[in-house]
């Protein structure tokens, strides 16, 4: 099937150039996912996607576009490059459009990233009922469950890229996720949740469904009796799932587009010292199983790693072809892979144990935050903590401040970055956090 995907993505290139375009950039894909959901008992839903498709992009005199279509059958492609050649002949001229220099695409990386396992394909659907009534089980095991949800989805995907300068690689992956969701009567109309997801590039790499389900249900178990936190300034201590939220918000505005258009707190900030230099985040994208991982990026660059904050400060940009001409700085990479936070020594339970009086932040509750300025406004969840014990469940109060202030107070990074995504963060020690509550 790559091999198909590989012939219909460079006939799309030959097409584009037959038609009048200069250049052309085509990528051509197949996947297949299969999501089951389970709800108190009884399968909710069966749902099975198998999609096929190609991209183009053109460039004609000057002037650029982007066209997708499903039908790839011969004529009906050529017939749809063809028109859209002609309709990228009627767009403004942008000088920045150019297809990616050939140079970018060398040094490509040969790494087993370990994306693909056959035991995807395998996977029946009596053993995507099994799991789904483990976690369901588990789940249920409380009398003061209200409800529970599980689910289970796997995906195998392929795609190949062709351009007419030179570029051609193909790409794989595989993917297993099951988990679940809780929710437990409290008193009055207080409903506290509970939630657990883990994924593998194959189903020796699970955890157990009983391990996923008890976890869920403990998390909501620990909302029992929340009360309004307090208001007051001192250490915040972020556990492992809230703290990539607090780093995908802190890196964000680190793309070009951001940057050219002025939307970004890190504008004329590239090499200055800004955050703690606790931080320090690389791009990664030759991790082998990583869930961003690859060889090659969309425009093709060729992967390597990448520091992005080191020493206080942001070391690189996300640079595309396009915004690196407009910046007038050297192309990086469109998009992130997996960016890793360099882990310190002591996991969640050591830095609890000597944190004194805390307040122990488990999950965020909407909020804002300008990309423009860094201040934000978070709705959180969480418990207090007193001479290094983990005291009741809090909530309704916010956490406020400024997103490069707050880094710079950054005091201690944990050892636990918790796996299960492409943005891998461990917990988070700050020291003068403003916390408003009752």
């Amino acid at each position: 099937m790559l091999e198909e995907l590989g012939k219909r993505a460079q006939q799309a290139v030959e097409l584009a150039q037959r038609a009048g375009a200069q250049d052309a950039w085509a990528s051509a894909s197949r996947g297949r996912s299969v999501e089951y959901s389970w709800r108190d008992g009884a399968l909710e839903k069966v749902q099975e996607n198998t999609s096929r498709g190609l991209s183009i992009s053109l460039y004609v005199d000057d002037r650029y576009s982007s066209h997708s279509t499903t039908d790839l059958r011969p004529e009906a492609l050529e017939r749809f490059i063809g028109e859209a050649v002609a309709l990228t002949r009627a767009l403004q001229p942008d000088p920045f459009r150019k297809i990616p220099d050939p140079s970018l695409f060398e040094g490509r990386p040969t790494d087993d990233l370990r994306l693909v396992d056959e035991s995807i394909d395998g996977i029946t659907v009596e053993q995507r009922l099994a799991w789904l009534k483990e976690l369901d089980a588990g789940l249920h095991s409380d009398a003061r469950v209200i409800s529970g949800t599980s689910g289970v989805q796997d995906a195998h995907s392929m795609g190949a890229s062709a351009s007419s300068n030179g570029f051609f690689g193909t790409s794989e992956s595989t993917s297993v996720w099951y988990g679940g969701e809780v929710t437990i009567q409290d008193e009055g109309d207080a409903r506290p949740e509970g939630w657990m997801w883990a994924g593998a590039r194959g189903t020796a790499g699970l955890i157990s469904p009983q391990e996923i389900a008890a976890t869920a249900l403990s998390d909501a178990l620990k909302r029992l009796g929340t009360q309004k936190g307090p208001s007051r300034k001192g250490l915040m201590i972020v556990d492992p799932r809230a703290a990539q939220n607090l780093v995908s918000k802190l890196l964000a505005p680190a793309s070009g587009s951001s940057v050219q258009q002025s939307r970004s707190f890190w504008v004329d900030r590239l090499g200055k010292p800004a955050v703690s230099e606790k931080l320090v985040i690389t791009d990664e994208p030759l991790l082998p199983g990583g869930w961003a991982s690859r060889h090659f990026d969309g425009e093709g660059i060729s992967a390597k790693p990448m520091d992005v904050i080191r020493g206080g400060a942001l070391q690189n940009y996300y640079l595309s072809t396009y915004y690196a001409r407009k910046l007038e700085l050297a192309p990086t990479t469109g998009g992130a892979s997996n960016r890793v936070v360099h882990p310190g020594s002591r996991d969640l339970a050591a830095i609890l144990a000597d944190a004194g009086d805390a307040i122990y932040v488990t999950s965020w509750l909407g909020g804002n935050s300008d990309a423009t300025t860094g201040d934000f406004s978070l709705g959180m969840r969480g418990h207090l903590v007193h001479n290094g014990e983990i005291g009741g469940p809090i909530g309704e109060m916010n956490v406020t401040g400024n997103l490069l202030t707050l880094f710079s107070q950054l005091v201690e990074v944990g050892s636990d970055p918790w796996p299960y995504a492409s943005l891998l963060v461990p917990t988070l020690v700050f020291d003068g956090v403003e916390f408003s509550g009752a």
